[in-house]
């Protein structure tokens, strides 16, 4: 497959991003390497759909003892990578983002199918079944999809919540601790 080096960001009628590329990612969401792990923005429906992919080399830092000889990415990784292209749709929607962290409420019914290996290219396809907002709370639940080569590897339910990023450092405004393990 023939793929330039830079995404060209197309706009959607309503003058919208639908692709973006890994410098729009990084204005989105917080994570940095070696946990970022989306690539690229195929396809962005606001509060409906993302398709995103991440390319899975040799130089991830999980496949060291993830095995060694037969290098398979974790399924926990694979969860969390669903769960930043949601959070990539969900973010784009905040004005405040940068204010903003997304941490996991629940995942349900994850399925691995099959292994992913260095040199597979993950795409990651994550439908929104559920939104709320109210003023100082965004929630979201979705059902993702990872494939491989038009093969679906796994799958997973996972509902997260934005929260301020003032509350995840342990300031005074009375986290009790179980909002979420900061995944996501």
């Amino acid at each position: 497959m023939s793929e330039s080096t830079h995404a060209v960001t197309e706009p959607s009628p309503s003058g919208e991003k639908t692709v973006l590329d890994i410098h729009d990612i990084l204005k989105i969401l917080p994570h940095r390497y070696p946990f970022l792990l989306i690539d690229r923005v195929l396809e962005l429906k606001r509060k409906e759909r993302i398709v995103a992919v991440k390319n899975v080399t040799i130089n991830e830092p999980f496949f060291v003892g993830h095995f060694p000889g037969l290098p398979i990415m974790p399924g926990v990784l694979i969860v969390e990578a669903i769960a930043q292209a949601g959070g990539a749709l969900l973010l784009t929607e905040v004005e405040d983002r940068s204010n903003k962290i997304m941490v996991f409420t629940g995942i349900e019914r994850a399925r691995f199918r099959r292994p992913v290996s260095p040199g597979d290219q993950l795409r990651l396809e994550v439908e929104v079944k559920g939104w709320r907002s109210v003023p100082g709370m965004t929630a979201a639940k979705m059902q993702g999809y990872a494939y491989v080569g038009g093969k679906r590897v796994a799958e997973a339910g996972v509902s997260c919540q934005l929260i301020d990023s003032a509350r995840g450092r342990g300031s005074s405004s009375g986290s009790t601790g179980d909002e979420g393990n900061g995944a996501g």
